[in-house]
């Protein structure tokens, strides 16, 4: 009888060697994967912008504290201050609605019609707390058009736009200054307060003369917040200086924790005690909106000490 075992050993190995050979040929002719840059080089992750909580009706007998800015107020289930906001206000006595969007500017989010739709819900007596920043020293056009020009004033740029709503048309871009003095103006014509929040913190820590670690705060934006405030007599509420306090009293590997995504988003825990610097902030301005809290949270100690 005859069976394959009498076969010469090189006969017997015969289909394992061609079916490997062709193995190895086929492997060659893929196109080889496309090349990661090392970690640290990767652009950080993008956070959600979707599963935020829905926006619920409104009670049209109560003022409303409306919440205007990016992706740190709102981005995500949770993940956005202006979520956990609500929970430190008496909401029969007031609503809050967070129409922030992420990813937006000051310019970007009049640009695509936020704005005008966030103004229709806008009545006499409410108050918009604004907060930008974080996008808007961005490209003027190209595939993420939302930058404004730097400062206050009235200087112009004409910019042709392929991408966004402006698409095809070209886009006359004002200052940074200049669309948060409009966002001023539509407000207060509703016969609503507008008041400015200074810029949440990222997580960066630079030494001081002595050596000690500090985290960077506020910037041109700011500054340019801040002076429109100042001249047009409105509040500005400096939840970035609470938040940078509070951040630094616990410790630079505590504070790394409360950014799991990169150094401006945080965790819904950093979100939260973010919605608590709000608070802080609001008190240590005197804000009106302090008569709406559940009640007050506790002061920083240097402002305790300032206040006596």
């Amino acid at each position: 009888m005859f069976t394959t075992n009498r076969l010469p050993l090189v006969f017997r190995l015969a289909p394992m060697i061609v079916l490997a050979l062709a193995s190895a040929v086929f492997a060659s002719a893929q196109p080889p994967a496309p090349a990661q840059p090392p970690a640290g080089m990767r652009p950080p992750m993008s956070p959600a912008e979707s599963n935020t909580p829905p926006d619920l009706p409104l009670n049209p007998k109560l003022p409303t504290v409306f919440i205007v800015g990016d992706s740190t107020a709102r981005n995500g289930a949770d993940l956005g201050w202006g979520d956990h906001l609500a929970n430190y206000f008496d909401t029969t006595k007031v609503n809050i609605a967070n129409r922030s969007r992420a990813g937006r500017s000051a310019r970007s989010y009049m640009d695509e019609g936020l704005w005008d739709r966030t103004l229709a819900e806008i009545k006499a007596g409410d108050y918009v707390m604004l907060q930008w920043g974080h996008n808007d020293g961005g490209d003027l056009g190209g595939n993420k058009p939302r930058g404004d020009l730097r400062g206050d004033g009235d200087a112009t740029q004409d910019v042709p736009q392929t991408f966004g709503p402006m698409a095809g048309k070209t886009e006359t871009i004002h200052t940074y200054g200049w669309y948060n003095r409009k966002y001023v103006a539509d407000i207060q014509a509703k016969g609503a307060t507008p008041m400015f929040l200074s810029m949440t913190i990222i997580d960066e820590w630079r030494p001081d003369a002595n050596g000690v670690m500090h985290l960077q705060r506020g910037g041109g934006f700011d500054d340019v917040m801040k002076s429109i405030a100042d001249q047009l007599h409105l509040q500005y509420i400096d939840m970035g200086g609470v938040e940078a306090d509070r951040l630094e009293a616990t410790g630079q590997e505590k504070a790394k924790l409360l950014f799991p995504i990169d150094h401006t988003h945080t965790s819904a825990v950093g979100a939260d005690l973010n919605a608590q610097s709000v608070v802080i902030a609001l008190e240590e301005a005197n804000s009106p909106l302090v008569a709406y809290l559940k009640e007050k949270l506790p002061l920083p100690a240097q402002t305790s000490a300032t206040a006596k």
